[in-house]
Parts: C-alpha cells; structure tokens; sequence
C-alpha cells in the first residue's frame, strides 16, 4: 500500500489518543493519529514522524500521523508505520497477490462470525473456509516484536471465536503483521495483558495457526514481504 501526500514534521506532544501536536514548517499543527495504542516508546517529544494528508479538506485535521523514526542508543533509526488501518489492507494486497494459503474463489472483509466481526474469510478451490483475524504490531523491545501494547479485550474475544470456528470445522488463523524492518519474531506481551497470552496459547493448543509476516517500510508505503514466527515463551518457537 502507499500513501500519496506525505510531509515530514517534528512531534511535540499528544494530546489524547486520537489527537497529537506536531511542528510542522515552523508552525504547530494538530494532527490525527491512526494509532488509539499507547506507543509510549515511539512518540516522544523532538523525533521525526511522517503524516499524510486527509483525502477530506473539510476535516477538523488536516493530516494523519502514520509513521515514526525510532532513535536507539547506538545512533540507529528505525522507522515504524503506526497506522493501525495498514495491516489489513496490506495484508489484503497480499492474500490477493501471493494467494499463500492456495487459490481464493471468494475474500470477504469483515466477516460476521459469532459475536464479532473477523478480518477476512476465504473460500479456497479446494473448498477450505479460511477465518483469518489480523494484528498490527508497532512494539519492539531488544529485537523482538510484542503484541499487545495496551490491554485488548477485544483481541481475546476474537481468539475465543477463532477458537470456537476451529471446532466447527472452520481453518483459522491469527496473523501477527510487524510494522517494521528487522524483526522477525513475536511474543504475547504478558506484563501487559496476561489474560491475551493465556489465550493465545489455548488458541495454538485448539488448531488456531499463529502466523507472523515482517513488512517492508518505507515513508510513503507498507508492503508485506518476509515471514516471521511466533514465540509463545522462552524456548517455545513454533515456526510457520
């Protein structure tokens, strides 16, 4: 996926989830962040962050934070996409492009499934019913990724019914996408949501697949492009 009109600015403060305050050619603008996630460890006063201007000039903000440079010690930048609307579209671009799970006859979005709606359902040639729910992941910590970054009732609902869908004979799968270069792996954040980690294990134990793909990131663009793994505790790696 890319974006069209991308500027460069300097953050300065957020004000709330959805709102923050950037330097932008001197002056302050109040922009949107597409990221309701803490990213304590990303938006920091003084760092680089890239906006993309809003389709809709009648909007109250002109433009959408997407994408922060992150400083390591070592000097290192690393830029993360924070758009919490990317993941799905890119791996939407991807399903459609690779077909990874084999040839798709039918992809809906936002698929109703018990009490929820799932990220997509696919109908293979070969007559398998896909239910796949998707995570964007903007957490790194010591080259790992770690999802989530904030406590997700809802995430949790969503494994129960992936779980339940497994049992009805459905094939499921959770993907976690890695909004950033390298990295290849991901953990359940237990010191921020235990209960999703439980979860997640009681999801692998029941047939739910854990699947992770790392994405190429670039100011303007979010492109899937290399698989990771899922690590579910120290010396337990489950490869895809």
């Amino acid at each position: 996926m890319r974006y069209r009109k991308i500027v460069t600015a300097t953050f300065l403060r957020r004000n709330n989830r959805f709102v923050a305050e950037v330097l932008l050619n001197g002056k302050k603008e109040t922009v949107h962040v597409k990221n309701t996630g803490r990213c304590g460890e990303l938006l920091l006063e003084g760092v680089r962050v890239i906006l993309a201007e809003a389709d809709n000039p009648a909007r109250k903000t002109r433009y959408d934070l997407i994408a922060v440079y992150r400083k390591y010690e070592d000097g290192k930048e690393l830029l993360f996409n924070i758009d919490s609307q990317a993941p799905n579209q890119v791996v939407r671009e991807w399903l459609e492009r690779q077909q990874p799970f084999g040839e798709i006859l039918k992809l809906r979005p936002e698929y109703t499934y018990g009490q929820s709606r799932l990220d997509f359902m696919m109908e293979l040639r070969d007559g398998t019913r896909w239910l796949l729910e998707v995570k964007g992941v903007t957490l790194e910590r010591e080259g790992r990724a770690w999802f989530p970054d904030a406590p997700t009732i809802r995430g949790i609902k969503h494994i129960h019914e992936l779980i339940h869908a497994t049992e009805e004979d459905w094939k499921t799968g959770l993907l976690f996408v890695l909004q950033m270069e390298g990295v290849q792996q991901v953990s359940p954040n237990r010191k921020t949501h235990e209960e999703f980690a439980v979860a997640l294990a009681e999801a692998r134990q029941a047939g739910v697949e854990l699947l992770c793909m790392g994405c190429a990131v670039t100011e303007d663009s979010l492109e899937i492009e290399r698989q990771g793994e899922v690590i579910l505790e120290e010396g337990d790696r489950w490869e895809q």
